[in-house]
């Protein structure tokens, strides 16, 4: 074996290391959302919702979702939540949406978005929010109110994204 061949073998190994590193961080993206879109499924079904006009499977991969009660209370966020805010799931639940807001999150747009809550319709709003470390973020929601099967408001669900990657 030339000197030469030992280059290109040593070469050659080295690069899938890298790359399992990235799949790593795929597979363990992909368990997250599982486990979101099966926490989603057992609300939904709890409290018979038809969750497909929502198209969670599908906004559940590039967006957080919230999901809040009608006291406005958050019973489920997505994984991704702490990527945009730093807060984990489990520091949100039970609190309202109130805690990402601050001194530069708009009156008016809040305002909108409580009339919207009232009047139960859907809403699409960009306001700063802030996260745990308190830096504000600019914070594109589209909210929808949730009915059950007896045609009833129960819960409340937002899709949020980064507005500046929106």
């Amino acid at each position: 074996m030339k000197n030469s061949d030992l280059e290109d073998a040593s070469y050659r190994y080295s690069v899938p290391i890298l790359a399992w590193d990235f799949h790593y961080e795929y597979v363990n993206e992909l368990k997250a959302i599982a486990a979101d879109l099966k926490k989603v499924n057992e609300i939904s079904t709890q409290n018979s919702w038809n969750k497909t006009e929502f198209k969670i499977e599908e906004r559940i991969k590039n967006e957080v979702v919230v999901i809040t009660d009608l006291n406005l209370k958050i019973v489920f966020a997505s994984s991704k939540i702490k990527r945009m805010t730093g807060y984990t799931e489990a520091e949100v639940l039970g609190n309202t949406p109130k805690m990402f807001q601050g001194p530069e999150t708009c009156p008016n747009a809040l305002k909108e978005i409580r009339e919207a809550i009232q009047l139960k319709t859907s809403f699409e709003k960009t306001i700063e929010n802030y996260k745990k470390n308190g830096k504000v973020y600019s914070c594109h929601i589209s909210g929808y109110p949730v009915y059950n099967a007896k045609g009833e408001v129960s819960h409340f669900i937002a899709f949020e994204k980064n507005a500046l990657s929106a």
